[in-house]
């Protein structure tokens, strides 16, 4: 008790001014005062094994002290091996093992401090280490405000989250909000993704990390995302992106407006101006919709909200537009259901070596308005399914296919593409072919229960067969294109050649019967063949009436 009363006594006196410039004094006992004479009421100094009072100026006034230092501003208590405390001044710097603590929310420790008492801001230098119970800050020079709870780094730094690493040039670390801003260079690492870009928040209880300039995400599956704008949910792993980004993978990419990813169920949604890309070469397409909704557990994707499917070739690409659009793995659907054949069709996409992996292993379904257009050839119909493998378009529900200057129609449709271009056409039920007759008001028809047609390299058709109680109107013109009548006849079999897509030769197989008429003498609407329409209204005319769904 002695001892106290005498130190608390120095210090008073020394206060007092009663000490001369250049004086010193010291003592050995501990400081156990816990009263606030030394600093007013900016700082209580606890505890230190010994102290030593030097007066040097009236604007220097040092007390220096050793061992076990403690001191306490409020709530923050502050531990040292040594200190030194200018008293007029209010700041202090400690050296070695030094620790902050700060109401036992936020702990830092270095080995070097310097503490301004008025404003409550810390200077910590060498092995400085900051942690609030969630994640440890690491950095060689750390800037603390003890007030709002601040620390700020410029010279580097890492943050340790459970399983996450985070390393800037520059952090800001927020105590209250428990949020991390990273300038500069900035890398985040956890076991799913690496993170790189320029700026990011990340906030060490929520495991959320904030995107607001480019960055760049990979896991090691070699997926690649790209974004200036978004955050993404370490914990529950699910993403949120905006402002067009991007996601590269190993057989697509996909870039929207704005972007929702769940890593755990698979699920993503992408809106405004989606666009989905296929990378295979021979094979690729790119799918557009403002609204896509894709499974990668079933790879699987579901289009709406003005779809358009394009397959792309450097001269003749195909649109195709529909309501909705499906796409899934081949492979899979063949396990559970059968896909439609046909007779001649590639027999490849049924066989076991067809479900190996690969980027072709993909199916298509278009449903309602489905509308097609190329150069060579356009189509309209109810619904659709088209296979990568086999380049087949089957069309449903009374489809109409135009080529040049032919119509054909029928129930059901299985148009063979090569290279984009239409190679050959089944038609099944009620199949109808119709072809104007130059300028004329007039057409060629020819319909059967059954239609083939195959087309030469230019997309026009150069032979087609009509099978099942077939019938054909022809009408005969001269070398000066000049009427010279009207065929009309039926058998069970007709077929026709043709030359640069006009009707050069008809063949007619089986119970053949027919008339010909001349032109004067004709009902040209009597004898029309049942079911005949033309539908050039319906025809789109360019790819700019498939864009705007017209």
């Amino acid at each position: 008790m002695i001892r106290k009363r005498i130190g608390y006594f120095l210090l008073l006196g020394f206060l007092a001014g009663s000490s001369l410039m250049g004086s010193a004094q010291t003592a050995n006992a501990p400081v156990t005062d816990t009263t606030k004479a030394v600093t007013g009421s900016l700082l209580e100094i606890l505890h230190a094994d010994s102290y030593n009072i030097k007066k040097l100026d009236s604007l220097n006034q040092f007390i220096s002290y050793t061992g076990k230092v403690i001191m306490k501003q409020d709530k923050t208590l502050f531990y040292a091996d040594s200190a030194v405390l200018n008293l007029i001044t209010s700041v202090f710097e400690a050296f070695g093992n030094v620790h902050i603590n700060d109401a036992d929310s936020v702990h830092t420790y270095a080995q070097y401090l310097k503490y301004l008492a008025k404003e409550k801001k810390a200077f910590l230098k060498k092995r400085v280490r900051l942690t609030d119970g969630k994640s440890t800050l690491t950095t060689d020079e750390l800037e603390y405000d003890v007030t709002v709870k601040i620390g700020t780094y410029l010279k580097n730094g890492k943050v340790v989250n459970e399983k996450t690493t985070l390393t800037s040039t520059e952090g800001y670390y927020y105590g209250d909000t428990k949020d991390i801003y990273f300038k500069r260079k900035v890398v985040l690492i956890n076991p799913d993704y690496r993170i790189n870009t320029d700026t990011l928040q990340y906030n060490t209880e929520t495991e959320i990390a904030t995107f607001t300039s480019p960055t760049t995400i990979r896991n090691d599956k070699k997926l690649v995302i790209k974004t200036k704008d978004g955050f993404y949910d370490l914990k529950k792993k699910r993403a949120e992106l905006y402002k067009r980004s991007i996601i590269d993978d190993s057989t697509y990419t996909m870039t929207a407006d704005e972007m929702a990813i769940d890593s755990i169920s698979g699920l993503g949604e992408f809106r405004g101006n989606a666009v989905y890309r296929g990378k295979d070469s021979a094979k690729g397409f790119d799918l557009i919709a403002n609204n896509i909704k894709t499974n990668n557990k079933r790879n699987s994707l579901l289009a709406t909200q003005s779809p358009l499917l394009l397959l792309k070739q450097d001269r003749d690409s195909i649109y195709i537009a529909a309501d909705t659009f499906y796409s899934a793995k081949l492979s899979d659907l063949l396990k559970i259901k059968s896909v439609p054949r046909v007779r001649d069709s590639v027999d490849f996409i049924f066989s076991e070596d067809s479900t190996k992996e690969d980027s072709t292993d993909k199916y298509f379904e278009a449903y309602y308005h489905v509308k097609i257009y190329s150069d060579s050839m356009q189509s309209v119909g109810d619904s659709l399914f088209y296979a990568l493998k086999d380049s087949v378009f089957r069309l449903f529900k009374e489809p109409v296919v135009w080529a040049q200057e032919n119509q054909i129609s029928g129930d059901t449709i299985y148009m063979y593409l090569k290279n984009t271009k239409p190679e050959r056409l089944q038609v099944f039920e009620n199949a109808l072919a119709l072809s104007k007759v130059d300028s004329s008001v007039y057409f060629n028809q020819v319909k059967g229960n059954s239609i083939n047609a195959y087309f030469d390299t230019t997309g026009q058709i150069h032979f087609l067969r009509s099978k099942g109680n077939s019938e054909n109107v022809y009408y005969g013109v001269d070398e000066q294109k000049n009427f010279i009548g009207v065929n009309k006849n039926s058998s069970d079999v007709i077929e026709i050649k043709f030359d640069n897509g006009k009707p050069k030769r008809v063949v007619f197989i089986n119970a053949v019967d027919g008339t010909m008429y001349p032109m004067r003498q004709v009902n040209h609407d009597e004898i029309k063949l049942r079911n005949f329409r033309w539908l050039d209204n319906r025809r789109p005319k360019s790819k700019f009436d498939i864009l705007s769904g017209q």
